[in-house]
């Protein structure tokens, strides 16, 4: 089943850091299928508030977001956002399609 990693960056210090961790990022990604979905970009707001960027990142499944994650590729830029930017990261399941909302009742 189809898992994403999804980002919530909700304050970023710019700065060199981000220049290095977006060149090495995509190369993370590809042995694991990772391909992103959203990266930041305009939001409109329909309900509430909403400051900050949204990154979302498809993975093939659940193992490989993970795999991903603790990779030595990964770990290795890991620290040049968690040290200068405020964000929640979180790896939901997609759903199996066809998809009704009544699904999840169980």
């Amino acid at each position: 089943m189809t898992a994403y990693a999804i980002a919530h960056m909700r304050q970023v210090t710019p700065g060199p850091w981000m220049i290095e961790y977006l060149e090495k990022i995509d190369a993370t990604l590809a042995p694991f299928g990772g391909r992103f979905i959203v990266h930041g970009g305009d939001v409109e707001v329909v309900e509430n508030s909403w400051s900050g960027h949204l990154i979302v990142i498809e993975f093939p499944d659940r193992r490989r977001v993970r795999d991903w994650y603790k990779s030595p590729a990964y770990q290795a830029i890991l620290s040049l956002r968690t040290e200068n930017s405020r964000s929640d990261v979180i790896f939901p399941d997609g759903v199996e399609h066809p998809h009704k909302a009544t699904d999840v009742l169980g």
